[in-house]
Formats: C-alpha cells, structure tokens, sequence
C-alpha cells in the first residue's frame, strides 16, 4: 500500500510539472489546447515539453525530440490524450510508438471526435501501458476553453468587469478612470492574452474610445468583436484607425442602419430627402459610404440578425456566436457595458465571471452597474457561480467563477 501511495505521488508531481509547462503556450495555441508533457526514466527527467504555437508541434513531439537520453523503456506524462490523426502535424502516438515508451500517463481524454479515446486505444495495441485520469479535474480546468468549443462548438465566454463596493462601474458624469489599480488591471492584459476575442458594444466604445489590445509585454492581441447593429462605429475611432493591424470585426444588421439613419434624416429639415421606396435616398447612400469607408480601413463586416421590438432591438448574440465559430474565435472576453451583458447573460452565453472589486463608493442613482436589462424578479432564480476562487491585486479583489448549470425541473 505504502509503494502505491509512493507511486500515484510521483505520478501526480511529473503530472503537476505537466501542467505548469503547459501554461507557457497560454494564448498562444488557440483554438488547440494547451498541453504540456514530461518524459522520465529512472526516476529522472528527460525532458519536457508543451505545445508552443497553433501549427506547431505538439507537446509530446517537442519533448520526445529533445530527450537527454534514449527514452526507450521511459514514461511519459501528458496532460491531454496523444493525438492519433495527420492535421497541421504528424499524430503524437506515432512518435510515442517509435521511442519505444514503455508507460504513457494521460491526464484527461481529449474531446475531438478525431481523437476521443482512440490515442489510448492505439498505444495499448502497440504494447504501451496507458493509465489515464492523473489530476483528470486539474487538466480538464486548464483546458476549459477548449473543451466547451469542443462539446458545443460555440465561444467560451467570459464576462469582465470592475466595480465599486457600491456596485457602479462608472460615475453619474460616465467617468471611469480608473476603477482598479495598476495590479487588477496587469491582470486584465494578462486575460487579453488568453482570450482570443474581446467584444464591446458601441456603446462603451462611443463614451470611452478604447483600443482593446493587449499591453502585456510579449501579448497576443485578441480579435476586436464590436456589436453595433446600426454600424455607428466612428472612422477616427481608435479601433477603426487601428483594423488595419488589429483584426477587428463589426457586427451590424443592415435594416437597424438604415433605420438609424433615415430617423437621423428626417431630424435634419434644411437637408431635404427624397424617398426612394421604405428609407430616404440619403440614408442609404450614407450607409454605402460608411460600410465602404469601414472595409478600407480594415474593418471586417459582419451582418447578424437583431431580436427585439422597436428600439429595444438588439443583435441576436446566439447567431453571432455561431458565425465567431466558425472563424475559429474558441473563447471571448466580454468587456461590454451593462446592456452588452445582461444580453450575453439572458441568452445563456457566459460560461464565467470576472468580478474586480474596488474599495471605493461613488454613490449616484442613475450610476450605471455591470450588468442591467429587466433582470430577475426573484431572489430564489438568481444565476449562481460555482468554483469561486477569489485573488487580491493590490487594493482590489477578483472573484471569478462559472455559471452554475440550473438542475432541469420536473414536469
């Protein structure tokens, strides 16, 4: 008993070891996951390695390639299940096979339909023992991004935001300047880097012109999602001056444009319209000019369904999900207003929350909060988090968690 115990011990250490090693490729492997391997022998490491770039390859390859010794008779530790197919590199079970490892131990299955315990299966043809489920919870976390686009090819997506104890995100005059000290806000570069998009309404980009990049030293800067249905997106606005080298999209709906804009024509009497069938000439012609002015400066436009009635219209967030899928986009940070979030939330799209706490009050009624909408009449359905985990950054604190899945009721 003493010997197991001993042996699920070092197991669990090179698999702990695996798993910091993966952290490294954090931003940078999407939409693959993040994957970091250990090869020992005699109870010494041979070497390690993790999966570094998207394209590039895979932690199992990287570390079998640089092995200090021959690592026949070895074992191998890996945080996800070894791949078995040819995509953008060769599978990792055939050059597992061909060093001649004698035990591979697999953190947790990997959910790709190519793969999906069939790694496994080949090793153990091939004479490899394979135990899998080390740190399975631990390796499965640290992939959670990957695992949700995976079971449900739609964005894993965060909800970021920053508060006053009093629960304001902004003064009454709109200044928000700064909330969170220079620690939280390190941190929220550091989300950037992970997330592969980030996505604003109009609305916070109207009031505060941001750039959403990230300014981690060595960061990758996420893909920039605006939703703004009527495309009122300034062309002298940092992220429209900036398409060109930010990869940056606007989500729009062409009738809400050409709404706007006819109301914005008939407000303005001295400019005269003539009506060529449901809008205004001017409008359209102001709404050609505006998509082409935007596509020039590298905008990418993206037309997406609204829901709504009258001027509560909004664009439909579950569709836009779906097409951000399809280019790849694995996860979002949502760094919206409280409209954009309480959208995002009612349609059931956040898997987690990022909640900064200042110690400061600034009061105010008409103050705005994180997250608005109708909201929830009664206490007893407000939407939970689970596995909180809570983080001090200098004054301020981060409570982060996922969205609890409500139980399904019984007819």
């Amino acid at each position: 008993m003493g010997q197991m115990e001993h042996t699920n011990n070092t197991r669990e250490a090179y698999m702990r070891q695996a798993l910091q090693i993966a952290k490294q490729g954090e931003g940078w492997v999407s939409p693959n996951p993040m994957v970091g391997c250990v090869v020992a022998k005699d109870g010494e490491i041979i070497a390690t390695g993790f999966h570094e770039r998207y394209g590039g390859f895979h932690a199992e390859r990287n570390a079998l390639l640089h092995c200090s010794r021959d690592a026949e008779g070895a074992d191998l530790y890996v945080t996800l299940e070894p791949c078995c197919h040819y995509g953008k590199t060769p599978p990792c079970t055939e050059i597992i096979i061909e060093k001649k490892i004698k035990n591979v131990y697999v953190g947790c299955l990997d959910p790709n339909p190519k793969v999906a315990g069939n790694g496994v299966r080949i090793l153990r043809e091939h004479g490899i023992s394979v135990e899998t489920g080390t740190l399975e919870q631990e390796c499965r976390k640290l992939n959670e991004v990957f695992f949700h686009f995976m079971e449900h090819q739609t964005p894993f997506a965060a909800m970021k935001y920053a508060m006053t104890l009093d629960g304001k995100i902004a003064c009454e005059t709109g200044d928000s300047k700064w909330i969170t000290g220079e620690d939280a806000r390190g941190f929220v570069q550091r989300l950037r880097h992970r997330y592969r998009g980030i996505m604003a309404g109009i609305g916070t980009v109207l009031a505060d012109d941001p750039m959403l990049n990230c300014r981690m030293a060595g960061g990758r800067d996420p893909v920039r999602i605006i939703c703004d249905s009527r495309l009122r997106l300034p062309k002298d606005s940092q992220i429209a001056a900036t398409a060109s080298q930010l990869e940056t999209i606007a989500a729009w709906n062409r009738e809400e444009a050409l709404r706007w804009r006819a109301q914005q024509a008939l407000q303005d009497p001295a400019a005269g319209f003539r009506t060529s069938g449901k809008y205004p000439e001017q409008a359209m012609r102001q709404l050609d000019a505006d998509r082409q002015a935007l596509e020039e400066l590298g905008v990418s436009l993206l037309e997406i369904p609204v829901q709504g009635n009258g001027d509560t219209k909004q664009l439909d967030l579950t569709i836009l999900f779906r097409e951000l899928a399809k280019r790849g986009i694995d996860s979002i940070l949502i760094e919206g207003g409280g409209t954009l979030n309480a959208s995002a939330l009612q349609s059931r799209l956040i898997q987690r929350v990022y909640a900064f706490l200042a110690p400061k009050l600034i009061a105010g009624a008409n103050a705005k909060s994180p997250i608005e909408g109708q909201g929830i009449p009664k206490m007893a359905d407000a939407i939970l988090l689970d596995q909180i985990e809570t983080t001090q950054y200098g004054r301020d604190f981060c409570i982060t968690g996922r969205i609890s899945t409500p139980p399904e009721k019984e007819p």
